[in-house]
């Protein structure tokens, strides 16, 4: 297969502008402030310019280099900053590059911003027309389509209203139907998909993969790593402008969390021991390969390891810790039931903690560890010793971004035929 999109050395650079530390400027300060500069540059005209400390340059992307096959299905990866909605504008021809070149072949459609060109006192009906004519649809086109652009955004009672009395989810569904029934060559999505219900998500999630298929080109920008893994057969990760790695979907995936999970901190470290005849020394998320992390896919084993002094035995005691999720729910508990054999033994103790690969759904979660003589006493607590995420990386429900699907994966049996 021939190219489609090259990218050779391609770079950004924007100017960024800080305040200065003064109060307040006056007339006489900029007059005498401009004075300086021209009576500096007459007298050293071959001086190269000074440095200017409310700029600085801000390198977007840097010496960015790809090529893109006719039909490949690519996700754009990173971290907020990364450059990923930069290099889209460039692709898109709305951005100038700095340097570099790009050569697309093919007609190129871009949904950045749903809903750009809309006008807000004019119908939904007569808005489809207006936005396709922008998007780059001719008026038969549009025609043709019209039934199927109001059938997928499910508005047909509100049709003849103005969008202004639309509803955010009514607009987007709206603005994302013109933009989804283009017939591009090469389909340029950035981050359009996490809007609109569930159940819109997933048909939005639908319609992208059928634009992939019959030799179309798509480039799509997400930080659902489930949706890039349901969409997309290759992917492309950036990182301070750069590329950080580029391959199968799933590999770049890996190189995405490991970069993330390398700089987080993902430990405890105890600070009061004072008068504990039992108390947590050190407390870790970890990898499966013994790494540090905060970060764990869905489809992997989530460890702990658990470093405990004993200095002396406290008889009935067990060891164990409770998952709370972001909204301070307590999705389950779980206790050491060897923790009464090692009673005789005495000083620093580890232990790991292993939870099963397909049980938390993805999303953000603490860990609290507790020592205690159940209804007694506690014995030593660390509370939310540990936050850490789970990310979806392409399971069943990765259409649904967003969707709350509960709190756990259940690992359920079905049998078909007669109860």
């Amino acid at each position: 297969m021939s190219s489609v999109i090259t990218v050779e050395n391609l770079s950004k650079k924007y100017i960024i502008g800080h305040q200065k530390q003064e109060r307040y400027t006056a007339l006489r300060d900029v007059m005498a402030s401009g004075a300086k500069r021209f009576i500096h540059k007459l007298s050293h005209p071959f001086a190269p310019p000074e440095d200017d400390p409310t700029h600085e340059e801000f390198w977007a992307l840097k010496d960015v280099s790809f090529d893109i096959q006719q039909g490949d299905r690519v996700g754009i990866i990173g971290r907020n900053g990364a450059g990923k909605s930069t290099l889209l504008k460039i692709l898109s021809r709305i951005t100038e590059p700095t340097s570099g070149r790009v050569s697309i072949k093919g007609r190129v459609a871009s949904l950045l911003e749903v809903g750009t060109g809309f006008h807000p006192e004019l119908t939904g009906r007569e808005n489809i027309y207006l936005n396709g004519a922008i998007l780059g649809m001719s008026k038969a086109d549009i025609k043709r389509k019209f039934d199927e652009i109001v059938a997928f955004a499910e508005v047909e009672r509100f049709l003849d209203t103005p969008v202004k009395r639309y509803s955010s989810g009514m607009y987007v569904r709206l603005a994302f139907a013109v933009a989804a029934h283009l017939e591009p060559e090469i389909l340029i999505v950035d981050e359009v998909l996490a809007v609109g219900d569930a159940q819109f998500q997933k048909k939005c999630v639908g319609r992208m993969g059928d634009v992939a298929k019959d030799g179309k080109t798509l480039l799509f920008v997400s930080h659902s790593m489930g949706v890039i893994a349901k969409l997309c057969d290759s992917a492309i990760l950036l990182g301070s402008g750069g590329v950080l790695a580029a391959g199968s979907t799933h590999e770049v995936i890996d190189c995405y969390l490991s970069h993330a999970a390398s700089e987080s901190r993902g430990g405890f470290l105890v600070i009061d021991s004072a008068n504990k005849d039992i108390y947590f020394e050190k407390i870790q998320a970890v990898h499966v390969d013994g790494n540090p992390t905060d970060i764990f896919p869905h489809d992997e084993p989530i460890k702990f390891t658990v470093y405990c002094n004993i200095v002396r035995w406290v008889p009935g005691s067990f060891l164990g810790f409770y998952i709370t999720d972001h909204l301070g729910r307590k999705i389950f508990t779980h206790n050491n039931e060897n923790w009464e054999k090692i009673g005789t033994r005495h000083g620093s103790i580890g232990m790991t903690v292993t939870i099963p690969k397909h049980f938390l759904v993805p999303g953000n979660y603490f860990a609290s560890f507790v020592i205690s003589v159940p209804s007694v006493e506690y014995i030593d607590l660390a509370q939310d010793a540990i936050s850490f995420s789970v990310v979806d990386v392409g399971s069943v429900y990765a259409a649904y971004e967003g969707y709350d699907y509960g709190c756990v994966f259940a690992n359920c049996e079905w049998a078909i035929g007669d109860a």
